[in-house]
């Protein structure tokens, strides 16, 4: 297995003529050859392990556009905060890169907006580590990668943030703590020396964290590590979670709705586990449904085989 590697980039602000962008574009696109792409990719596929990295491909990585006037007053505020942290904590900021998995409409939505309260994780279960924003270092891609979900193209979508630590405290598993222990602490993590997890208190989330990167890719192979099955099981006809979710709002009433909204929503955030949120859905849906709507999607993926292969 390859060396897992952590991304260093000289503070993110990297402009490289191998880039795309116009000035009213939210995000660029990095393209091979740019050292930002290139920095990222190594980053994100030595996190994978060889197996999973060689049957994983990066589609696009986009940066948040520095056109942008917003873009640059965020920035200037983030360099603030990291002089700010520096002089608390003896010139040691503690700047580092982590992975958020969401949707890609959400992560845009954040890009563009910063983090929201819908973002903010009160999980109390045995995988979380306070109320805050999660993030995972830049060198575990592959836990973060567990905790994104296919779209319908086949995609997956992780977000790369800069992010202040300062001096962080550890936080234990199933802990409701939302804000530092003591001024001493700026950040919150599951171990101190080797951490994992990283925790940003939602007091801070929009001073402390900088989205930057929207990283795109496909990886097939991953789906059947999460469902803990063989590379066989790749053939069985698979709905993704967002549309399924899609299929169900056009069949179901609001209420029921709800219910699978906010139970999908605790299994971003990662509160639950996929068997609980599949448990839930055939509980409101029921089988007969959801046994319709994979039928239904399986049949339209077979309509544009023979429509490609004719």
């Amino acid at each position: 297995m390859a060396a897992q590697v952590e991304i260093e980039l000289d503070n993110g602000e990297i402009l490289d003529p191998l880039s795309s962008s116009s000035a009213t574009d939210s995000t660029i696109l990095l393209r091979e050859g740019n050292q930002e792409h290139d920095v990222i990719t190594t980053c994100f596929l030595s996190g994978l392990g060889a197996t999973l990295a060689n049957a994983t491909t990066i589609v696009t990585i986009r940066k948040k556009s520095p056109n942008a006037i917003t873009t640059r007053a965020k920035s200037l505020a983030f360099r603030i905060f990291t002089e700010a942290m520096a002089r608390k904590n003896n010139g040691d900021p503690n700047v580092k890169y982590g992975w958020y998995a969401a949707s890609r409409e959400d992560l845009e939505r954040i890009v563009t907006y910063g983090f929201s309260s819908r973002e903010i994780d009160d999980d109390s279960s045995s995988n979380g580590i306070g109320i805050g924003i999660h993030l995972v270092p830049s060198k575990f891609s592959l836990f973060a990668a567990e905790a994104t979900e296919e779209d319908e193209e086949g995609l997956r979508h992780l977000l790369l943030c800069r992010l202040i630590l300062g001096k962080p405290e550890e936080v234990v598993s199933g802990s409701k703590q939302a804000y530092p222990s003591s001024v001493e602490f700026d950040s919150g993590v599951d171990d101190v020396q080797n951490p994992r997890k990283y925790l940003v208190w939602s007091s801070t989330m929009n001073s402390y964290i900088l989205p930057t990167y929207i990283v795109t890719f496909r990886s097939p192979r991953l789906t059947v590590i999460r469902n803990g099955g063989s590379p066989a099981r790749l053939s069985s006809p698979r709905v993704s979670f967002a549309a399924l979710m899609l299929s169900l709002s056009k069949s179901m009433d609001t209420f029921r709705m709800n219910l699978i909204i906010r139970t999908y929503d605790d299994f971003r955030k990662r509160k639950i586990q996929r068997d609980q949120l599949v448990r839930k859905m055939r509980e409101v849906a029921g089988d007969n449904l959801l046994a319709q709507i994979i039928r239904n999607h399986r049949d339209k993926n077979k309509r544009k085989f023979y429509t490609c292969d004719a």
